[in-house]
């Protein structure tokens, strides 16, 4: 009799356990959720947060940030989202306007923050300065670990770097080798980059927006190929690299592929340093 009472209490709690378990399966996340604009800033996100909160970002693989339109679907997760992080109005132009009604707890502009700026700009071949800043910020790891800090401060969470100064030494050691040569990339976006990493600034056959120049502005930028000690031509994979394999085909330069948005990053509490990793692996590849 005292066996079978034993028995049916263990039945009879491992019920409720189940029950428990099922009904918890049903509620979502109770983590924050962060909605970031573009991968590079949900890496930085993810980095920052670990798995303290949730992180997602808006953009697919394989479009331009600069004349990317929010769907709906994106709306409605910036709706729900604890915490909403983007570059600016002078990157992300379309997302402007939704991102204006969000109040100032919820909305985290990374160019608003007191970031550092490259001193020495990537020099530009064309007239257009509707970009005063560069607005590829997350290239430069200082700027990776300040908004990191932010996010952090937002969400009431210990603060740490998200790459440290030791492997951040090394990896400059690495480039250290290649500081006299250049690079030509399909776009103007990386003096951070080159600024944090003590290189050259490169040649763009585009504008920071990735904008076509016009025929003017291509025989400047031959003259500068042909001035310059350029070792390969940069492709991206949100890009179309028809106009970068003419030029290098023209001069003889390997294409190179470098992925300056993260795209093949996973997403993990490492995610930042090892995107900044594989960025310097890519350049090293243009210069061996």
């Amino acid at each position: 009799m005292i066996i079978k009472k034993i028995q049916y209490y263990i039945f009879g709690w491992l019920l409720l356990l189940g029950t428990i378990a099922a009904a918890e399966q049903l509620q979502p996340d109770a983590r924050p959720l962060i909605v970031t604009s573009i991968k590079p800033l949900a890496i930085i996100a993810k980095s920052a947060v670990g798995d303290a909160a949730e992180v997602q970002y808006l953009m697919p693989a394989g479009q331009s940030p600069h004349d990317f339109t929010l769907p709906v679907s994106a709306l409605r997760k910036i709706a729900d989202a604890d915490l909403v992080i983007w570059i600016g109005g002078g990157f992300e132009v379309r997302s402007g306007k939704t991102m204006s009604k969000l109040s100032s707890d919820k909305l985290l502009t990374a160019m608003d923050l007191p970031l550092t700026q490259p001193q020495n700009p990537e020099p530009s071949e064309n007239d257009d300065h509707s970009m005063e800043a560069d607005p590829h910020l997350w290239l430069n790891p200082d700027n990776g670990n300040k908004i990191a800090a932010e996010i952090q401060a937002r969400l009431g969470l210990p603060l740490k770097e998200i790459i440290n100064r030791q492997y951040l030494s090394q990896l400059k050691s690495e480039l250290a080798a290649i500081d006299d040569k250049t690079y030509l990339s399909h776009h103007q976006a990386y003096a951070h980059f080159a600024a944090a990493f003590d290189l050259k600034p490169g040649l763009s056959i585009r504008n920071a927006s990735g904008g076509a120049q016009g025929a003017k502005t291509q025989y400047r930028l031959r003259s500068s190929i042909e001035k310059t000690n350029v070792s390969c031509v940069f492709v991206e994979p949100q890009y179309q690299d028809k106009d970068a394999a003419i030029i290098a085909a023209e001069y003889g330069l390997p294409l190179v592929p470098l992925d300056p948005q993260g795209l093949s990053q996973s997403m993990s509490a490492r995610a930042y340093s090892e995107f900044i990793g594989t960025l310097v692996a890519q350049f090293k590849a243009c210069f061996q």
